[in-house]
């Protein structure tokens, strides 16, 4: 069957799915690291294929931005399509100093004040989990392919444009840094670990630092589109 979301039907897609925010990336990754992907989605442009790495079965799709986006496509692939793992590789705005441009961070949880989860299913805390199982396999593949994470938190906004600090307060990423121990920021886990939490799923992330937030420094479109390869191999290597 399929969704007002997605034209898959039952069996297109693999049990472990990679979903980047920008659906050109999933595009990027079938056609670069999957032997015979096929095309399994393209509804609203949201593209996913399906292909094997190194034999094993896997997916790629598009989440979209924002964590309503990822919310629909993350739980309609836990519920509707039998998917048991999603892994997030996305890009975030480094807070952290020790952070710079294409650095990989393997999220360990995420901080957020978004209602999202408060009006799925009545949560109202401020952090959720990466699932243990899923993370410690993306660790022990890094470790394997010799690719260096930071792990920490993410701030998962809801918000993409701020409106500038007044003077003489602190910067809100200056607030989340310091007094919520955030590395960065992002605007989808949140949704996806709790997605993942109350379907009884597998949820994961890994994040490639695309800008600086403590410093005005940024990646192209045409990098976030096809450079962050290192978070897509430690993703993949968990097969």
């Amino acid at each position: 069957m399929s969704t007002p979301h997605n034209s898959a039907k039952k069996g297109d897609i693999a049990k472990t799915v990679l979903m980047p925010g920008d659906p050109l990336r999933a595009k990027f990754i079938a056609e670069n690291f999957l032997d015979n992907p096929v095309k399994f989605n393209e509804v609203r442009g949201m593209l996913g294929y399906t292909g094997t790495y190194k034999g094993k079965p896997v997916s790629v799709m598009g989440s979209g931005m924002g964590q309503p986006s990822i919310g629909i496509y993350s739980y309609e692939l836990y519920t509707e399509y039998d998917v048991d793992n999603i892994i997030r590789v996305g890009s975030c705005g480094a807070y952290d100093e020790r952070l710079d441009l294409f650095d990989v961070i393997l999220v360990t949880d995420a901080y957020s004040d978004t209602t999202y989860a408060k009006m799925q299913s009545g949560y109202d805390k401020k952090v959720l989990e990466a699932s243990p199982e899923l993370t410690e396999k993306l660790r022990q593949s890094a470790k394997e392919l010799e690719l260096p994470v930071f792990e920490g938190r993410t701030y998962s906004s809801d918000v993409f444009y701020y409106e500038a600090t007044p003077e003489g307060e602190r910067p809100l990423w200056e607030i989340l840094h310091e007094d919520h121990d955030c590395l960065c920021v992002e605007m989808e886990s949140f949704a996806l670990f709790h997605n993942a939490k109350v379907t009884d799923k597998q949820g994961a992330c890994l994040l490639t630092v695309s800008d600086t937030i403590y410093e005005s420094r940024e990646t192209t479109p045409e990098q976030r589109e096809k450079s962050f390869t290192n978070m897509m191999e430690i993703a993949l290597g968990i097969l």
